[in-house]
């Protein structure tokens, strides 16, 4: 992988951005297409790694654990393994994941809304939105 240059404009814009707006503190941290519906499905309680898997159709092993550890790192998943043989891990919100819950209430409502010809699907679902703990 190559090393990311410092100095370059490039991420002196990033660095600028990152400490001028604030969405842009929340997309680095929940940014991209997997980690929201990481955390949308953390939402309904903890989950062992291989439930996590199949709740999120579609997502290969190694794209899940890379999006586990950096949102891990980024303090919003909390991951809890035992030391028994096979591994049991599970993960769960931490209590800043908790806190993203009307973030991702926000993204639903809007996709009613906005839609199309999906918004009464979406409606639909929206009905089934994990509540608070």
């Amino acid at each position: 992988m190559a090393n990311i240059k410092e100095t370059s404009v490039i991420q002196e814009n990033k660095s600028n951005a990152f400490a001028a707006c604030p969405v842009t503190f929340v997309m680095e941290r929940i940014g991209g297409y997997w980690k929201p519906i990481i955390l949308f499905n953390l939402l309904t309680g903890t989950k062992r790694y291989h439930e996590l898997r199949k709740s999120v159709p579609g997502i290969t092993e190694k794209v899940l654990i890379q999006q586990l550890k950096q949102l891990e790192s980024d303090q919003l998943v909390t991951r809890i393994s035992k030391p028994v043989v096979p591994p049991y891990v599970t993960y769960e919100l931490s209590s800043q994941g908790r806190a993203l819950r009307p973030v991702l209430l926000a993204m639903a409502e809007w996709a009613v809304g906005h839609g199309g010809a999906q918004s009464a699907q979406f409606e639909k679902q929206l009905a089934d939105f994990p509540g608070e703990e």
